[in-house]
C-alpha cells in the first residue's frame, strides 16, 4: 500500500473544504515552530492523532505514516538529547510527528484534483506577478503527495542496505535514494507529458464545464 493514498469516505474531515485543511496544516506548522513549547507540541500531536478516528481511518494506517520516519525521529532524538536535553529531543520529534501525521491526514482525506483546484484558487494573486498559479498548485500538491512516498523510499533503501551491512553508511543510503527519486520524478514528468497535461488548458476546461452546468 502506498502511504497517503486517498481513502474515500464521508466523514466530517472528508467533507471539510480542502483549502481549510491546507490552511490549517500551514497554520499548525507555523505555530509549532514559532512557539517551541513541549506541552503545546504534545497536545497538538495528541489532537492530530484523535482526528484519525474522526476521519474513520484505522490506527494501523496512521502508524504506517510514521513508520518510514521512525529511524530519523530516533536519530534526531538522540542528537538533541546529546547536544541539548531529552526535553529538546521530545520537542523535536513531537513537532515533526504532528506535522507528518497532519499532512498525511490531509492527503488521505482529500482527492488530488480537489487539492489542486483549492490551491489554484488560493494562489490566484500570483497572476498579478505573472506567475501561473495552476503550475504552482500542481507543484505544491505533488510535493505534499510525495513527501510520505519519499520517506518510504528512504526506509526501503535503508532496510536493503542494512541486509548488506551498509546501513551506517550515509553514501550507501543517499545515492540509491537520489537515483530512485530522480527516476520517480522523470516517470511523473513523462506521464504528464504523455497525457499532454496543461494546467492552463485544464482550468479553461473546468470553467467551461461550470458554465455548462449552470
Amino acid at each position: 500500500m502506498m502511504l497517503s493514498d486517498y481513502i474515500p469516505g464521508s466523514s466530517l474531515i472528508h467533507r471539510t473544504p480542502p483549502g481549510l485543511k491546507i490552511l490549517s496544516l500551514a497554520l499548525m506548522g507555523t505555530l509549532l515552530f514559532v512557539f517551541p513549547r513541549l506541552d503545546a507540541s504534545l497536545a497538538v500531536l495528541l489532537l492530530v492523532m484523535l482526528l484519525y478516528p474522526l476521519a474513520r481511518i484505522s490506527p494501523r494506517i496512521m502508524l504506517l505514516q510514521l513508520k518510514p520516519l521512525l529511524w530519523v525521529l530516533a536519530l534526531l532524538f538522540v542528537v538533541q538529547w546529546w547536544m541539548v536535553s531529552w526535553q529538546s529531543g521530545v520537542l523535536v520529534i513531537a513537532r515533526l510527528a504532528a506535522l507528518m501525521l497532519m499532512a498525511a491526514l490531509v492527503t488521505l482525506t482529500t482527492r488530488t484534483t480537489a487539492m489542486i483546484d483549492s490551491l489554484e484558487r488560493g494562489l490566484f494573486w500570483l497572476r498579478f506577478l505573472r506567475i501561473n498559479p495552476a503550475k504552482v498548485s500542481l507543484a505544491l500538491s505533488l510535493a505534499m503527495r510525495f513527501i510520505p512516498v519519499l520517506a518510504a523510499i528512504v526506509a526501503e533503501v535503508r532496510e536493503a542496505q542494512k541486509a548488506r551491512g551498509l546501513d551506517r553508511s550515509l553514501i550507501a543510503i543517499a545515492i540509491p535514494v537520489i537515483v530512485r527519486t530522480l527516476k520517480m520524478a522523470d516517470d511523473i514528468a513523462a506521464a504528464l507529458e504523455a497525457r499532454a497535461y496543461d494546467p492552463q488548458l485544464r482550468r479553461e476546461r473546468t470553467d467551461a464545464e461550470k458554465v455548462r452546468e449552470s
